[in-house]
């Protein structure tokens, strides 16, 4: 199956050893496609995670005061080794996950990215010097690590999402340890198998898998030497996280739910916007934090939107991830594709039109047909919840300031979408638009030299780019006298 067989681990990681669970529990990972089992891995507990812990805690200590030099040369390494192995890694996700591999080789690259980004940034968490208000002072901030940091990563991303995190803590001399989602526990140990042969330091990255994220999520907000969390997932957790930071007042950031906006202005070239919808929408099966959840589409334009976006739409290849000329693979599982059924299906007895698919695919399963939905509105439940699946749902507005209320009447503010020709509205709406991120005129806007992150009920914190390691950092100020 893999040309290097030892990135398929099935043991945890604590303490640079690979180790079963203190209760010896296991739970099996499954191939979303098929639901063949792929291998299983140990499900550790509250135990477990008091090692790692400790691990992490022991290994900050001289960590933190590695060269920068040092620890850049390591994640260098471990950027050259996750390219080396890139399809290997690739067809791992797809498994577990269910993804087109060819979106998968883009994340395992996208991932590396990550880790060559942050080493160079290693070297330049620079701190500053005060002029003083008294001569006989000086006055220093200095920028030092946080400590022992919990990273919490989702199923649909489960290598960006890891080095995204990782890759910034390490650089800056945090020592982290790593919670993947029990559906896609393969990939985060995979990289850490690849860490292991960077040379990184026992306990400096730690992975814990686990069917019981309740417990050992207890285990990490309630210890004190755990001094920062960093989640990605949904809003719900992310606020239950939260309140349990308050307790030992750990630093947080959070990567929450989304509601995108998509804007189709009536000046918009159409070929560009349907372009963009393709790339926002289906990548992933419509499974990203940052898929177009609404498309609104100025009244003008509406119809020959909707008709060429459904000819594209109904020409995705829908199939098993490993297939090179699969579009769409499947959704994660069972509660995934009941919810999409349900939202369709509500939208449909509300007057929606559905133009193609709205049915689950031949292939049975997880599977369901890349969707388009028309005439919905605002109230539908497919509008204002997340849908999390190959489904797109058009709206028409008639001006901007309408579609500009509309698209911010939503707790969520990840990301939105608009597209238009008008160099004034370029301007006027990313600015009026209550989100983290706004792509103007593109489909396409993660990069890793670019901050990730959402407002009011979308996260705190932002991930990559320069900003990125400010989250693993804190700001001391130093006071010297009798000079």
């Amino acid at each position: 199956m893999l040309a290097v067989e030892d990135l398929l681990r099935d043991n945890a990681f604590i303490n640079g050893h690979w180790v079963s669970a203190d209760s010896g529990n296991r739970f099996e990972v499954t191939n979303p496609a098929d639901g063949s089992l792929l291998t299983s891995v140990p499900d550790l507990g509250p135990n477990d995670t008091l090692a790692a812990i400790e691990a992490a805690s022991s290994a900050f200590r001289e960590w933190r005061t590695t060269a920068p030099s040092t620890r850049a040369r390591l994640l260098r390494r471990w950027h050259e080794l996750i390219r080396a192995n890139e399809k290997d890694l690739a067809l791992l996700m797809t498994l577990e996950q269910g993804k087109p591999i060819r979106e998968a080789r883009a994340e395992i690259r996208y991932a590396a990215a990550f880790v060559n980004w942050f080493a160079e940034e290693a070297a330049r968490t620079y701190g500053d010097v005060i002029p003083s208000n008294a001569s006989d002072k000086r006055i220093m901030v200095l920028k030092q690590p946080v400590g022992v940091v919990a990273a919490i990563t989702p199923w649909n991303f489960p290598a960006a999402m890891i080095t995204r995190k990782v890759a910034p803590a390490l650089a800056v001399g945090c020592t982290v340890i790593i919670k993947p989602s029990e559906f896609t526990p393969l990939s985060a140990l995979a990289l850490a198998r690849l860490a292991e042969d960077a040379g990184f330091p026992n306990g400096v990255l730690n992975v814990l898998t686990t069917m019981d994220a309740a417990s050992v999520g207890d285990e990490l907000m309630a210890h004190a030497d755990v001094r920062k969390i960093s989640f990605t997932g949904s809003t719900r957790v992310g606020k239950l996280l939260l309140r349990g930071a308050a307790d030992t007042v750990k630093r947080v950031s959070l990567e929450l739910g989304g509601n995108a906006p998509f804007i189709v202005f009536p000046d918009a070239d159409l070929e560009a916007a349907v372009q963009g919808a393709v790339a926002a929408k289906y990548r992933n099966a419509g499974q990203t934090c940052i898929c177009a959840n609404r498309m609104l589409v100025h009244e003008d334009v509406a119809e020959e939107f909707a008709v060429r976006l459904t000819a594209k739409t109904s020409r995705l290849k829908v199939g098993p991830g490993v297939d090179d000329d699969t579009d769409v693979g499947p959704l994660i599982n069972e509660a995934a594709l009941e919810k999409v059924e349900s939202l369709v299906a509500d939208a449909a007895s509300e007057g929606a039109e559905i133009r193609t698919g709205g049915v689950r695919h031949a292939y049975g399963r997880t599977f369901y047909e890349p969707t388009l939905i028309s005439g919905v509105r605002d109230e539908m439940s497919v509008s204002s919840e997340e849908i999390f699946g190959p489904v797109s749902a058009i709206s028409t507005f008639r001006d901007e300031d309408e579609v500009i209320a509309r698209a911010n009447n939503t707790p969520y503010g990840l990301a939105a979408y608009v597209f238009t020709r008008d160099h004034g509205r370029v301007w006027r709406v990313p600015e009026a638009l209550e989100y983290g991120m706004v792509g103007v005129n593109t489909g396409v806007i993660s990069n890793p030299v670019a901050p990730f992150g959402g407002v009011k009920q979308s996260g705190i914190g932002r991930e990559g780019s320069r900003y990125g390691v400010d989250e693993y950092l804190e700001m001391k100020t130093v006071t010297v006298g009798g000079l």
